[in-house]
């Protein structure tokens, strides 16, 4: 689908045009979302430039994900797509600016992109061009970055306090081992791909900012560059304490798993050790030979069962007092 968003008033006005449309005059930006080679065509001949494909914006290598190529800038950013469900994932995004216009070439649905559409629908200013629309589209994936990274902190010190509780017996009984470790597990795999888009957005404004001297942007906007930079690294290095404070917790909570095992295991060995005189005292009275002195006795019977529950009893007072229980 492509969209062009073209002043009307103080707003962007939204319009979808069909392959082998009309391109409207003074657009500000172009919006391929899954683009047919038809609507590619469009923009190419609209601004005279190449539309990267899929493949080429899925590249890793830096000078592939950023250059200039025909007086355009070619930036591609991974960001963050379907992160409030429970498989978040990554999108390459590609901003385009040529000129004063501003293309971007997606494949998927990230936030920001609805947000900030909405926003220019509403209200914008009547000099908006496409670097006005992309630092508020970078402005907009860095807010959601935060969020998530705040929303990912906040669930993982309630993973925290399930696990370190101190007013209970470990985990909270409301959850299971399972859960908690699926939970850290979701929560470090959504880290580490906020972290990833947080290192290509960083390289992105670095060659943006790099490239703002020759396209003369004013002071104000590269001062706002600048902020974002900061804001970027602040983040990453947030990113980094969340992925230890993860990787502890999960130390942590394999370490719980091990005690109770444990345990368990020690419960058994006392008991086994425990029952162990008994059935000596019991095997030894089952034997049937002729002489056994004690075959004969009255009390026999009831001085085997008070061995037995002497044996039995002398080694539990002796774990007690080496508090092994």
């Amino acid at each position: 689908m492509l969209t062009a968003y073209v002043h009307q008033g103080s707003a962007l006005d939204r319009h979808v045009i069909a392959p082998g449309g009309q391109v409207p005059d003074h657009v500000v930006w172009f919006d391929l979302v899954n683009p047919s080679p038809g609507e590619d065509k469009l923009v190419e001949g609209a601004l005279g430039i190449a539309v990267p494909t899929r493949e080429e914006m899925q590249e890793i290598e830096v000078s592939s994900r950023l250059y200039v190529e025909h007086h355009a800038r070619f930036m591609t950013a991974t960001l963050m797509c379907n992160s409030d469900t429970a498989a978040p994932k990554h999108t390459p995004v590609t901003f385009i600016l040529a000129g004063h216009k501003l293309v971007t070439v997606r494949y998927d649905e990230p936030r920001p992109f609805m947000i900030v559409g909405n926003k220019l629908a509403r209200n914008c200013p009547t000099n908006a061009a496409g670097e006005t629309v992309l630092m508020d589209l970078l402005d907009a994936v860095i807010d959601r970055e935060a969020d998530l990274l705040e929303r990912i902190g906040i669930e993982v010190d309630q993973v925290s306090h399930d696990i370190f509780d101190p007013h209970g017996n470990g985990p909270d009984r409301s959850f299971t081992y399972n859960e908690i470790l699926k939970t850290i597990g979701s929560k470090g795999d959504l880290t580490s791909k906020v972290r990833e888009s947080l290192v290509s957005l960083g390289r992105l404004l670095l060659f943006l900012a790099n490239e703002a001297e020759g396209m003369r942007w004013p002071k104000d906007t590269r001062l706002q560059l600048q902020a974002m930079q900061r804001d970027v690294l602040s983040l990453s290095d947030h990113a980094t304490y969340l992925t230890n404070k993860i990787t502890f917790l999960l130390d942590a909570m394999l370490g719980v798993v091990t005690i109770e095992q444990n345990n368990i295991i020690k419960i058994f060995s006392i008991a086994a050790v425990a029952l162990m005189p008994p059935t000596l005292v019991g095997t030894i009275y089952g034997m049937n030979f002729k002489n056994m002195p004690e075959l004969d006795w009255t009390l026999g019977y009831p001085m085997a069962l008070f061995l037995m529950v002497v044996s039995a009893v002398l080694p539990f007072l002796f774990f007690r007092w080496k508090k092994w229980l």
